[in-house]
């Protein structure tokens, strides 16, 4: 790919920091970092996401890459090939604001519509028991007994299905994680030098 020097213009910078908020510095890191996991220097990432520690270790890890690289029109994922605009766009949605611009990338709307896809393993639009116990089911493995799993996900389904129609809605998401400060849980420290 080359030097980041050469690969971005002035008019790159000045657009993905619009779009993204993130400083020249912060974008010259970013590429460096995409680099660095583009391995075959092809200007795009396929299975390099996995590469990343914290995505590697993490049970979820797959569903979270699938989560953030779906194609919005068609609902299928685009993991084969994310490159750097993507990649930044992405890292976008965990960067801390104080103050999130309507229509923005790290609103709370884009950080529930994030995790609510992580949930909807069907990406059907609604998380059902299965989707949810699938989800669960990776994140404590064999470290609670089946019945215990069970029991998480009838009690999750009763508080969070308001219409009882077994299946959890992005309303009905939504409303049940109204006092989760997700801008919090969901923040990356990106440094400004």
């Amino acid at each position: 790919m080359g030097n980041v020097n050469t690969f971005l213009t002035e008019d790159d910078y000045q657009q993905i920091h619009d779009e993204t908020g993130f400083s020249e510095s912060q974008i010259r890191r970013l590429y460096s970092r995409f680099a660095h996991l583009d391995k075959r220097s092809k200007g795009y990432l396929m299975e390099d996401m996995m590469l990343i520690p914290e995505l590697a270790v993490n049970p979820l890890g797959t569903r979270i890459i699938e989560a953030f690289f779906t194609d919005e029109r068609n609902g299928k994922s685009s993991i084969e090939t994310i490159n750097f605009r993507q990649f930044v766009r992405t890292l976008a949605r965990f960067k801390k604001s104080p103050r999130a611009q309507e229509g923005g990338l790290n609103t709370r709307d884009m950080k529930l519509d994030f995790v609510f896809k992580v949930y909807d393993t069907d990406r059907d639009g609604k998380i059902s028991k299965e989707d949810l116990q699938h989800v669960l089911s990776a994140m404590v493995g064999l470290h609670i007994p089946k019945d215990q799993l069970n029991s998480i996900v009838r009690r999750t389904m009763k508080e969070a299905d308001e219409n009882e129609d077994n299946l959890i809605d992005m309303g009905e998401f939504t409303r049940c994680l109204e006092q989760l400060d997700l801008d919090d849980k969901m923040s990356i420290r990106f440094s400004q030098t």
